[in-house]
């Protein structure tokens, strides 16, 4: 069992090192708020031929892609300052819980007050009856003072821990508040894009639609029957991907029946067993990078600059993929414009 005094130093430590912490998160967000989670809009004249609008839309549908990954990633940011919150409450709730365990014992010495014998050195001087008994009430004096400064020390303490640990779950918990309440405007702000884009690209002919689909994601192919299936994880997560082609696109969706392009991987290697981030560029960052000469089925391809699209390679030279706005799941051939990496997880 830990002493009194151990316990109490601990909480001023952990605030110390959870503010590092928070500092660290927070100047993550400062950044993605300064410079802006949204690619800015380009200005641009109103179509006036066929060719026009397709390539407006191909350069919207491009922009979009890259907003939904910025939305993401500040994503990823937001639950990191929720947790620090989280956490700063846990440690601030012990910190006072570490205090609270010397009220009792400071009430009782102010209640106590030193009365009777033991009031004062000058009372014990008047009172003694020998010099034997005056040495013994100095002393026990001198214990009963070493043993009340001891005690005011570790409250002095434990207090500065736990206002240290209050501070930090207050700044945390306004810089994830902060931090949501963006979020949330930028979604909008998004979304109204978005349903513009779906609404210029309804008024699309069926043959605009297929080309500036296939401008910006491939043109959707049949995957072979026969195709081979690499044995573990890669394989299970190929049959769970290829089960959703044709379902529809949406930006934040992890499925059943609807995905966006990291909401599909997330989901096809969910089904077997492995964890991966909702954002595109965070899931680039795992495994083991590698070529396009070096891509195996299973492998993650992940395509422009910065990354903002990721697809998983089932081999022979195919992908399959949630491809973008008024495009469903698909399978298409990998080798398309903005091809940077693939990554092999495990």
């Amino acid at each position: 069992m830990q002493s009194t005094r151990t316990t109490t130093r601990r909480p001023s430590r952990a605030a110390m090192s959870l503010g590092r912490s928070l500092g660290a998160v927070l100047g993550a967000a400062l950044v993605a708020v300064s410079t802006g989670l949204l690619a800015p809009s380009t200005a641009a004249a109103d179509p006036t031929t066929a060719t026009e609008a397709q390539t407006l839309m191909r350069e919207t549908a491009q922009q979009l892609t890259v907003i939904d990954e910025q939305l993401h990633e500040a994503e990823l940011v937001v639950a990191a300052q929720q947790q620090a919150a989280a956490d700063a409450a846990a440690q601030a709730t012990a910190a006072q819980a570490a205090l609270d365990v010397y009220a009792p014992r400071i009430a009782a010495i102010a209640q106590s007050s030193f009365t009777g014998k033991t009031q004062s050195r000058v009372a014990a001087f008047l009172t003694s009856e020998s010099a034997a008994e005056l040495v013994q009430q100095m002393t026990t004096l001198d214990m009963i003072a070493t043993h009340t400064n001891d005690l005011v020390a570790e409250v002095e303490i434990a207090q500065s821990a736990a206002e240290q640990a209050q501070a930090a779950a207050d700044q945390a918990a306004a810089a994830a508040q902060a931090s949501r309440d963006q979020l949330q405007a930028q979604k909008a702000e998004a979304q109204a894009k978005a349903d513009r884009y779906q609404a210029d690209f309804a008024r699309l002919s069926a043959a605009e639609q297929a080309a500036v689909t296939t401008a910006v994601a491939g043109r959707a192919i049949q995957a072979p029957r026969d195709l081979p299936m690499p044995p573990g994880a890669a394989g299970d997560a190929i049959t769970a991907a290829l089960e959703q082609v044709g379902d529809r696109y949406l930006y934040g969706a992890t499925g059943p029946d609807a995905f966006d392009c990291s909401g599909l991987t997330m989901y096809a290697y969910a089904a077997a067993g492995i964890s991966l981030p909702h954002s595109s560029r965070a899931q680039s960052q795992l495994g083991t990078q590698v070529s396009r000469g070096e891509l195996q089925a299973g492998d993650l391809v992940f395509f422009y600059s910065p990354i903002s699209h990721v697809g998983l390679y089932i081999g022979n030279g195919m992908m399959v993929h949630a491809r973008t706005y008024g495009s469903p799941v698909a399978v298409t051939s990998v080798d398309q414009s903005g091809f940077r990496f693939g990554v092999r997880l495990g």
